[in-house]
């Protein structure tokens, strides 16, 4: 049976928390609004992920960085979406949109039905092995999209003090990246066209 909601967010990202806020402040009745995100968190500021949460030093790690503080707002945890009646629904990958029939179909075989359906996934990072590259799977080849990455990113930081990177891509990410590995004692050669 699927759970039915009058809006939906799909994406958890900063303009999943943003839109969820304005819901709130016009008066969103409880239960008729989720936010449906493949991520284990809530909405939270993703321009830490390649700054602050990088820090060799007092590292930034949430709840510090939840949506709305990037504006000056109020720090929104999830206790916050459920005092609004909010449903929250993490760890859940959509991988079927019905538009006709106005539902989702999760990894898991959950279905959502809804009314208005607000697509707020944000970007994908490009991956080598879209590109068929060979040895695109290895393990010191990393991405910087979510929590998870950063995670991931972080441990390897610790664990390659003094050592090299090579960061693929000159836009802001990339730049800030390569600040941040400066910053934690790691030489690093930029590609970008």
């Amino acid at each position: 049976m699927a759970k039915t909601f009058k809006y939906i967010i799909l994406g958890g990202g900063v303009s999943a928390g943003y839109a969820a806020r304005e819901f709130a402040k016009q008066g969103v009745k409880p239960g008729e609004l989720a936010i449906i995100s493949k991520e284990a968190v809530a909405p939270y500021e993703r321009p830490a992920l390649s700054k602050a949460y990088l820090f060799p030093e007092s590292p930034a790690r949430l709840p510090g960085f939840h949506v709305c503080v990037g504006s000056g707002g109020e720090r929104l945890l999830p206790e916050w979406y459920t005092e609004k009646g909010i449903e929250l629904i993490l760890s859940t990958e959509i991988v079927k949109v019905d538009l006709a029939a106005k539902s989702l179909i999760s990894a898991g075989g959950e279905t959502f039905s809804y009314q208005i359906l607000i697509v707020a996934t944000g970007s994908t990072v490009i991956r080598l092995t879209d590109f068929g590259v060979e040895g695109a799977d290895a393990k010191n080849i990393f991405y910087l999209r979510e929590v998870d990455d950063a995670d991931k990113l972080y441990e390897a930081i610790k664990a390659k003090k003094n050592g090299k990177a090579v960061v693929v891509g000159g836009g802001y990410i990339g730049l800030e990246l390569s600040a941040v590995l400066k910053l934690n004692n790691i030489d690093v050669t930029m590609v970008y066209p």
